[in-house]
């Protein structure tokens, strides 16, 4: 990863709306945790999520993988969990060792091989255990931040239902989100095409604006609903047997 951009990331990360909306989004899909149940968030990055979910959920038993080690120390500072260094292709936990896992934009690297990564994702998780991914939508969105973090693909709700029915998981329910925003993007990543990264610190009236708009997808989420496009899609899957 671009060094200059995974400090904008460790640095905006707990307050910027996008990764505000990511946080609520993922835990609105992971839905009511029990107490005593395992998590881990393979490619935790610099640990905001962790942190979110500590805060929200503290009798969860929580954990994070992260490929970088300068990340792992920050996430670990910051989350106040283990945080375990290692590859998603080749998770170093034993089999049937969680209840839930959650990912948000780790299979799209360029270091990451979906099948493997995939495989060891069900490996990891105990029959009936949830899995929740988060990934970048269309492949024709790719944008400067993809480079500067090495992301290769982009996804569609369709392609990624399909790709993990193939590894092994059921009851998939897929939607995209940062809808309502979406035209916006569009605009700004075909006419700034290889320009200025989208993490940056907005002016307050756009932030506040921006997570309100996020706000209601999420509520939306919430209540059951699927988002029919967007800059970004999730999913919730089981892993079956």
């Amino acid at each position: 990863m671009d060094a200059e951009e995974y400090a904008k990331m460790a640095a905006l990360e707990d307050a910027m709306w996008w990764y505000r909306g990511l946080r609520a989004n993922l835990q609105t899909m992971t839905g009511a945790a029990r107490s005593g149940e395992r998590l881990l968030d393979a490619g935790c990055g610099t640990g905001g999520m962790l942190r979110h979910l500590r805060a929200a959920a503290p009798s969860l038993g929580l954990v994070g993988l992260e490929f970088d080690a300068r990340a792992c120390a920050v996430a670990c500072a910051k989350s106040g969990c283990p945080v375990v260094a290692g590859s998603i292709d080749a998770l170093p936990f034993a089999s049937r060792a969680f209840d839930l896992i959650v990912s948000a934009d780790v299979l799209c690297h360029r270091n990451v091989d979906e099948a493997a990564a995939l495989a060891e994702l069900n490996r990891c998780l105990k029959p009936g255990g949830r899995l929740v991914l988060n990934l970048p939508a269309y492949g024709w969105l790719a944008s400067a931040h993809d480079q500067r973090v090495h992301n290769v693909r982009r996804y569609t709700a369709r392609g990624l239902v399909r790709l993990l029915g193939c590894a092994g998981f059921g009851e998939i329910r897929s939607t995209y989100w940062n809808t309502l925003l979406f035209p916006l993007m569009v605009l700004r990543r075909l006419l700034w095409r290889g320009g200025a990264s989208d993490v940056m610190r907005y002016p307050a009236p756009l932030e506040l604006l921006f997570r309100a708009l996020l706000g209601l997808e999420t509520r939306a989420l919430s209540a059951g609903w699927g988002l029919p496009f967007g800059g970004s899609v999730l999913v919730h899957a089981v892993k079956h047997g």
